[in-house]
């Protein structure tokens, strides 16, 4: 079984696909991880985010990039933004969630795109959102509880701007499958919003076997 989560960032996806994965014993992959790692690699070889030829060279990396913690930081999320609008780094990325999602036994995939471009045909499709303003909220919260002097309203600015730039690139938009079933976590829990993925994904197995 193929499951892939999509939504924008601090919707709650990558900690529903995490419990998805691990309900239904799939092998997890969270894709925001590639780009964020062309992100890092780009600020370390000093190249701009928005040169199609820097950003594709940062796709060299090493994966032991991928372990690093300043993957998380606020900075890398809005350079993985950057880079990914660009067609040659979303083509040299692809492949390998690709295989990711195809290898035998089916896989769990978070992301922008898994629904509509990586895996079209997955048994499952969500697309997991929540208001800017919740969303600005939670990565406040979660800054803060790190030790980071940041403000609400830079994180919510960061965010619309993340919108814009991911539901306007050119190459593979942040946008919901045609058959995707979209869940907006505004107003739930973290154990609600995991149970109703739950409820979604058995759903669609079901209606699917009938």
């Amino acid at each position: 079984m193929i499951i892939a989560v999509d939504g924008p960032t601090a919707s709650g996806k990558g900690t529903i696909a995490k419990a998805l994965a691990e309900h239904y014993g799939l092998p997890f992959l969270d894709t925001g991880l590639l780009y964020r790692a062309v992100g890092f690699q780009l600020l370390q070889n000093g190249g701009d985010p928005d040169s199609p030829d820097d950003a594709l060279e940062a796709c060299e990396y090493s994966d032991d990039i991928l372990e690093h913690p300043e993957l998380r930081d606020e900075a890398i999320g809005g350079l993985a933004s950057r880079v990914s609008v660009h067609p040659e780094v979303r083509a040299a990325l692809n492949k390998r969630q690709v295989d990711f999602a195809y290898q035998p036994g089916g896989a769990l995939l978070d992301g922008r795109d898994i629904g509509t471009v990586i895996a079209p045909d997955a048994d499952v499709k969500l697309f997991i959102t929540a208001s800017a303003n919740v969303r600005a909220e939670r990565r406040y919260r979660e800054m803060k509880s790190r030790g980071v002097n940041v403000e609400f309203e830079t994180i919510l600015a960061d965010i619309q701007a993340r919108d814009i730039r991911d539901a306007g690139r050119t190459t593979a938009p942040l946008k919901p499958a045609v058959d995707a079933i979209e869940i907006d976590t505004s107003n739930m829990s973290v154990e609600t919003a995991i149970q109703s993925a739950v409820t979604a994904v058995d759903s669609k197995v079901a209606a699917s076997r009938a």
